[in-house]
């Protein structure tokens, strides 16, 4: 090969390396820190840019929210258990100057400083409270981590507990322990079910005892009135029936005869029956007398065998 196809050659992949160089393109998410002779010049933004050949150099930084799961690491409670903690850290640049520049690996930073993190915060607190209060471990880990991250241009957008895991001695005793509690409240549920329904059946014969109550005593109320109105249509029937035999007497004129008819008729009535005593007072002489004027004017009527 001659020289002058040789010199041709370097030129055209020079050009070829140059343009390379020199025409870039940041894909969305990114964004391109560009360097002058290795000092920080300029921030590009997504789409097409170009640099200085031989001077300028880019380095592209995601800017998008990024989710990192770290490895399990071993805790100790306040109340001396180790237990498995995982999280998983939603971390993202917004300066990617500082992110670039403040910190030579943002990523591995980020991750020692949630397991430093994660060792303080369990350390202060007990196991119950480490397994019951999730929402406070993540708060209180977020907000620790974003104190320090602000000075690296990260923004620490949320924190999830993925997982506790005590010993598995301590889980026993915790099921164990749940186990009791579910009998315990079962037990008292199942008291206050019994003395509900003791309740309800004391009020439902309380009621029913007040309804029989106020039954009877309508009852009685309605019998006394039926025997009171009974008893007056009686005396009113008496009355009638005393005004009604008066009224007779006295339109036939009845003479001293007649008025001692009636009352021998009325104390045969008296004497027919055989429980019946008929006690005359003193004072009935006149009865006595009506007696003997009505026995001469029966004598006076003639028998049935003798002639008139």
């Amino acid at each position: 090969m001659s020289a002058p196809l040789i010199v041709g050659a370097i030129i055209v992949l020079l050009a070829i390396v140059i343009i390379a160089r020199t025409v870039n393109i940041v894909q969305q998410g990114y964004v391109g820190m560009v360097k002058r002779v290795g000092e920080f010049h300029s921030v590009r933004q997504p789409g097409l840019t170009f640099l200085v050949p031989l001077v300028d150099s880019m380095v592209l930084v995601d800017i998008r929210e990024t989710p990192r799961t770290g490895d399990k690491q071993d805790v100790i409670t306040r109340d001396n258990v180790t237990v498995s903690v995982n999280a998983t850290i939603f971390s993202q640049v917004v300066d990617p100057k500082l992110a670039l520049f403040s910190v030579s690996n943002y990523f591995i930073a980020i991750d020692q400083l949630s397991r430093t993190t994660l060792r303080a915060i369990f350390g202060g607190m007990s196991l119950d409270d480490a397994l019951s209060q999730r929402e406070r471990i993540n708060a209180q880990l977020q907000a620790q981590m974003e104190s320090v991250t602000d000075k690296w241009g990260i923004r620490i957008n949320r924190i999830e507990i993925v997982e506790i895991t005590p010993p598995a001695q301590i889980l026993q005793a915790l099921a164990l322990q749940k186990q009791a509690d579910q009998e315990k409240r079962a037990r008292i549920l199942q008291s206050e079910g019994q003395q509900l329904s003791a309740v309800n059946i004391a009020d439902g014969n309380r009621q029913a005892a007040i309804k029989n109550a106020e039954g009877e005593r309508q009852a009685a109320i309605l019998r006394a009135e039926g025997n009171r109105q009974a008893a007056i249509l009686e005396a009113e029937g008496r009355a009638q029936a005393t005004q009604t035999v008066y009224d007779a007497i006295k339109a036939a004129d009845p003479n001293p005869t007649l008025v001692a008819i009636l009352q021998l008729d009325t104390l045969s009535k008296f004497a027919a029956s055989d429980n019946t005593k008929i006690v005359i007072p003193a004072e009935s002489s006149a009865l006595l007398g009506a007696a003997q004027a009505l026995r001469s004017v029966l004598a006076d009527v003639p028998t049935l065998g003798s002639g008139s």
